[in-house]
């Protein structure tokens, strides 16, 4: 009899999970919770956004196609540049020293609405970077406790029904042997089952200021983003897509295909574009892809920014 109490107190303390490394764990998750990405300083951006009627402005503006790409001319419109540009092109016909140094007042005018424009766009794309790093780590971290888990379950299960059948030879009594191989058996078959669970762990993650939302819906309902980089995400003359769809709204139909099956319904009840919720590993590594496609989709607007200055540095030579 008191073998078999003691079977049962090994067994007991092998399938304890209370213990100060579970603490350690929670810590370390509140830690990549809370987030370090944002800005420290609240800017409160104008939320009117620049015209959408392109063909109408690169009409109104065709004097300097000869200058100037389509995209540039949009650029110049948005950034509030296309008098002092008109100002310039007036100013380059009479050579004198005086209209010279008044063509780089106005072109380093120019170049300061540009310089706020891609500090902007770095800010952005940084922010992107920071939050599918941080998602990243999280998911990493998650995704090996659940490997450690597994692996204990395993070692815990052998353990068992080791000791289940060493104690089924020891003890005489028939019932009482019967009883320790099926309760070993039961435990052990349970451990191994709990290895099979194909979801893991779940943590809690909040985030309110969700940069991807506003993307998900293709509408600017929060602060996240300054009106120059939203014009630049959804105007359709910035993406190399040739059905016509924006940055965004090409980003959108890729995450519904490749991330969410296309199904619809799944994505819009998405936790990613909520407030936040209950995280898998699998669903952060989600997370963190759609963070980083943004972040790269940001950095290659400055393709266009650099053709733009690309433009101007023509534009002042005499």
């Amino acid at each position: 009899m008191m073998k078999f109490f003691s079977l049962l107190f090994v067994t007991i303390l092998l399938t304890s999970c209370v213990s100060q490394h579970n603490k350690i764990i929670q810590e370390n998750i509140l830690s990549l919770k809370n987030s370090y990405c944002k800005a420290p300083f609240h800017y409160n951006y104008d939320k009117k956004v620049p015209s959408y009627n392109a063909d109408s402005i690169i009409d109104a503006n065709k004097s300097l196609k000869n200058n100037f790409s389509d995209q540039s001319i949009l650029i110049m419109n948005a950034l509030g540049t296309i008098d002092e540009v008109e100002k310039i092109v007036e100013l380059k016909k009479n050579p004198s020293l005086e209209s010279r140094v008044k063509v780089l007042e106005l072109k380093n005018s120019i170049n300061s609405k540009i310089t706020i424009a891609m500090t902007e766009l770095d800010a952005v794309a940084a922010e992107f970077d920071c939050e599918g790093e941080r998602v990243g780590q999280m998911a990493n971290y998650v995704n090996n406790l659940n490997d450690n888990k597994n692996n204990k379950l395993i070692i815990y299960s052998i353990a068992v029904g080791a000791a289940a059948s060493i104690a089924g030879g020891i003890i005489k009594s028939d019932g009482w042997g019967s009883a320790v191989d099926i309760g070993g058996g039961i435990l052990g078959a349970g451990l191994g089952f709990a290895t099979l669970n194909p979801k893991g762990k779940k943590i809690i993650f909040i985030h309110e200021r969700n940069l991807l939302r506003d993307i998900w819906t293709q509408k600017l309902e929060s602060e996240n983003f300054p009106p120059f980089i939203w014009y630049m995400y959804t105007e359709t003359k910035f993406s190399n897509n040739t059905g016509g769809l924006s940055i965004i709204e090409n980003i959108k139909k890729r995450w519904l295909q490749f991330n969410f099956d296309n199904n619809i319904d799944e994505a819009n009840q998405s936790v990613n574009f909520q407030n936040g919720g209950e995280y898998l590993a699998d669903d952060l590594y989600n997370r963190t892809s759609m963070l980083n496609q943004m972040q790269s989709a940001t950095r290659t607007i400055n393709q266009s920014i650099n053709y733009l200055l690309l433009d101007l540095d023509k534009l002042v030579v005499y």
